[in-house]
């Protein structure tokens, strides 16, 4: 079913890149209004991340416990932890470095109409550090989930979690029912799933209906030079995967193809999550491990945002005219290097990155106006890339730990349980070496 419903995610993909065109052209304004087709394209979209956001405030909760129960060694958790977030501080600088090399070397902002009319980005709050650590700590656990705010979702699943490993066998019954929650959230997970081609139709279909094809040519450099960015920083981080993994990193790509590309067509990484979980067991990593990396790494892992907040900055100070010496370069690099740990619960948290960074060094703020309207087209990418570098940190901490395991088939049909026995990773889902 997998390999078919990732040829299902191309098609509907194609189609609404068509059917788009042709509201965009009032080829079908016989049959309708072009709003009223926007707004049916949207309800498609919106239906498949509303059910895959019911899913994720649970599936993060119940694996989280579930798995640091099952560790064993809270010193595990510690060693762990700091492990992916050394990983992710790395993973920062060579995103944000390689987004101001390649923008200084194209400079794509150079001849830009800086007069284009301003558009609203929305409430922009300048970020403050003291709020964000504030922020971290839940004090609701309930409203957390409401709010599917996975880093406060971590946190208190960390101290569940622990907590649980202390109560030995009195919290079997609680370790019990984290995994069966886990298992059925998978499980529904595989029946939203057979939505996602609809809801990728019309994510496409709406973008296109609205904006058109000619907004690509306006920028067409802009966005071929941005991509050609994102490939190579994918290139770099599946690099330093194959150091750790050797070609069990270039094995990664096809395991994780299906949820990097749900997540570009419909610019969501909370799309990809519950997928993303179900093909790295499949790939060989213990629900444990994933449990842990993947709701951190959502928070403080955002290699494409990060490269884009680089990238974006300065080609609005290119745009503008402005130029930024070295020094200021690398300020802004290492501004962007902190302010993009807490962008995590923030709407259009890219956006809200760059506002700040452009007013914290006097660059005009209004030139956020330059690329909102391909906005979309390059939140694609940037999403794509965040789950592709999760995949990828998630796996060589895994090896780092020796607890990489065997792989099963990418496209098998049924769900994975989830192995949790904490004596060795390699056992637990019983795979078979020859995978």
């Amino acid at each position: 079913m997998s390999r078919h419903l990732t040829a299902a995610i191309m098609v509907g993909l194609l189609l609404g890149i068509v059917v788009g065109w042709l509201v965009n052209q009032n080829a079908l304004a016989g049959l309708a209004t072009t709003e009223h087709w926007i707004r049916g394209f949207q309800m498609l979209s919106t239906i498949f991340l509303n059910l895959i956001k019911m899913l994720v405030a649970p599936l993060v909760l119940a694996t989280i416990i579930s798995g640091l129960a099952h560790m064993g060694d809270s010193s595990a958790v510690g060693r762990i932890g700091f492990r992916a977030i050394a990983w992710f501080i790395v993973a920062s600088l060579i995103s944000i470095g390689l987004g101001l090399v390649m923008v200084n070397l194209f400079q794509p902002g150079a001849g830009v109409d800086v007069t284009a009319p301003a558009q609203a980005v929305g409430e922009v709050k300048k970020l403050d550090f003291f709020e964000f650590v504030e922020h971290v700590f839940p004090k609701n656990i309930v409203g957390a989930m409401a709010d599917n705010n996975v880093l406060q979702i971590l946190v208190f699943a960390l101290f569940a979690g622990i907590g649980l490993t202390a109560l030995g066998p009195r919290g079997a019954p609680l370790v019990r029912g984290a995994e069966a929650l886990s298992d059925l959230m998978l499980e529904i997970t595989g029946y939203v799933m057979r939505f996602a081609p609809f809801a990728v139709f019309g994510a496409l279909a709406a973008v296109v209906a609205k904006s058109g094809l000619g907004i690509l040519e306006t920028y067409v450099k802009l966005l071929g030079e941005f991509y050609l960015a994102l490939l190579i920083l994918w290139a770099i981080l599946l690099g330093a995967g194959f150091v750790f993994m050797g070609k069990r990193a270039l094995l990664l790509v096809r395991y994780v193809r299906q949820p990097v590309l749900i997540a570009f067509s419909t610019a969501s990484s909370e799309a990809a999550m519950p997928r993303l979980f179900e093909q790295l067991d499949r790939f060989g990593i213990p629900r444990r491990i994933s449990g842990l990396m993947l709701p951190l790494g959502y928070s403080f892992n955002l290699d494409g945002s990060m490269m884009y907040a680089s990238f974006a900055t300065i080609f609005i100070a290119q745009a503008y005219g402005i130029d930024l010496s070295i020094g200021t370069q690398i300020a802004i690099l290492l501004t962007l290097m902190i302010s993009s740990k807490g962008i995590a619960a923030v709407p259009r948290a890219s956006l809200v990155v760059i506002a700040a960074t452009l007013a914290m060094f006097n660059l005009p703020a209004e030139g956020i106006a330059l690329v909102l309207a391909i906005d979309q087209f390059l939140d694609m990418g940037r999403t794509a890339t965040n789950v592709l570098g999760n995949a990828v940190a998630t796996s060589v901490i895994t090896k780092w730990e020796g607890m990489l395991q065997p792989p099963r088939d990418p496209d098998m049909d049924e769900p994975v349980a989830p192995s949790h026995t904490p004596e060795d990773g390699r056992k637990g889902l019983h795979l078979d070496p020859g995978a």
